[in-house]
């Protein structure tokens, strides 16, 4: 008989049921998922971004395919924190699943804002701190800063008892250095990574096909570089890390966690394959039983690199 394989996680103060989680902005507010995703058996859910205002994002286009992901320049396009509390937010509660809040500020008051006032509010597990969007002015701010990356989670954190993951941008020269600035600020996580700035261009007509020209890329193209940040990271601060970019199957989940990873989100494959994270799920025990492990903790950053050395 197989041993049972116990998918809980521990993200800081955040306990979830299992390490697969939706990305934010590629479920939209979970309610036009569920028809074919059991919403009840994801580890948690993240809806799309939220700001103080209303966004209607940028002007088209605002997706490219490319050969191995996608370019969007969507913009935080939203409907602003009173109505997401308002008519998302009952919805979102009612789901027996862990919602993660994702939060996008102009200003770090306005981050401290948001973060107070959804701190009221009954049925959020956590806040993520979208401080890596390449999509909109001042958007990766406090994810390529130090400074202003540890002086937004402290007060966030001081604001707010919820627990706080700050998701940085792999945008800059070294993303641990912004990694240690979020976990000495007090945050519970890090979300590894956001989009990696791109473009495409239409030579025909000599323009670029992003409304925005450029815009973030997903999907496996960034993999290597999302398995790169998390590695960096992982040796550079105790904090947990989700691990995001290109994750499709069970194997990418398996690389993420022996990188470093404690959980990982599914963005990009949601929009091609619906029903992926249920794949995943599925397919995770067995996983881990392969390594002989009954844990996910017991997995997470046992990449032996040693072996790069000939050891």
């Amino acid at each position: 008989m197989p041993v049972p394989v116990d998918l809980s996680i521990q993200l800081g103060r955040l306990q979830l049921a299992n390490p697969i989680l939706v990305a934010s902005g590629t479920f939209g507010y979970a309610r036009e998922m569920e028809r074919v995703v059991e919403l009840r058996r994801l580890g948690a859910v993240i809806p799309k971004t939220i700001t103080m205002q209303s966004r209607t994002g940028n002007k088209p286009w605002r997706t490219v395919e490319t050969t191995a992901g996608l370019l969007n320049s969507i913009g935080l396009d939203n409907d602003g924190l009173e109505a997401f509390v308002t008519h998302h937010l009952p919805y979102l509660a009612s789901l027996r699943t862990a919602v993660i809040v994702s939060i996008a500020g102009r200003t770090r008051e306005e981050f401290v804002e948001m973060a107070r006032r959804l701190g009221r509010e009954a049925g959020i597990a956590a806040l993520e701190l979208n401080i890596s969007c390449p999509n909109v002015t001042g958007g990766v701010d406090y994810g390529t800063d130090p400074k202003q990356c540890r002086q937004l989670v402290a007060e966030v954190r001081q604001a707010c008892m919820l627990p706080i993951i700050a998701k940085l941008t792999p945008n800059v020269t070294c993303i641990a250095d912004i990694a240690q600035a979020a976990a000495e600020a007090g945050a519970d996580a890090v979300s590894l990574i956001n989009t990696v700035l791109g473009m495409a261009v239409d030579w025909r007509k000599q323009r670029p096909l992003l409304g925005n020209v450029v815009g973030g890329l997903s999907g496996p193209a960034i993999k290597p570089i999302a398995l790169r940040c998390v590695f960096q990271v992982a040796r550079a601060v105790k904090i947990p890390i989700i691990g995001i970019g290109g994750v499709a199957s069970i194997d990418d989940v398996m690389e993420f966690l022996v990188t470093g990873a404690s959980a990982v989100q599914v963005g990009t494959a949601n929009y091609y394959d619906p029903t992926i994270t249920m794949k995943l799920l599925d397919q995770l025990p067995a996983a881990l039983a392969h390594l002989g492990a009954s844990r996910v903790a017991e997995v997470v950053g046992t990449l032996q690199t040693q072996a790069i050395a000939g050891k």
